[in-house]
């Protein structure tokens, strides 16, 4: 069985950072592109960051130059480190996979809150 585990979720106060990780376990064959969405109350979910195989990287607008994503493909693993957080950042961060497990298609993590207040 696949999954997809994230962690580092939190309250944290604005300007304050967090570290999302994202783990992908079990029958892999191949990873492809890796990313995080977010979902906050009342809106649709948005794209924040994707990171390729290779490495090549892509930002929402609203988190470029304070979020980094970056991933360990010995590990299968995705991180996101935020940072200057602020209450706009508040959402369910969400792992997502393109993975080849049988057939190729996309796989979803659980989800974990991410509240930024004071």
């Amino acid at each position: 069985q696949v999954q997809l585990v994230e962690s580092g979720g939190g309250l944290v106060q604005p300007g304050g950072s967090l570290r999302l990780s994202c783990a992908a376990s079990g029958s892999i064959f191949s990873i492809y592109a890796m990313g995080w969405y977010r979902q906050a109350p009342g809106k649709q979910r948005e794209l924040v960051a994707a990171i390729t195989s290779g490495g090549s990287t892509n930002y929402a607008d609203s988190v470029k130059g304070r979020f980094t994503i970056s991933r360990d493909n010995a590990k299968n693993t995705v991180y996101l480190q935020m940072n200057s957080l602020n209450p706009e950042d508040t959402a369910v961060y969400y792992c997502n996979a393109d993975m080849q497990v049988g057939p190729r298609s996309d796989y979803w993590g659980q989800g974990t809150q991410v509240t930024v207040s004071s």
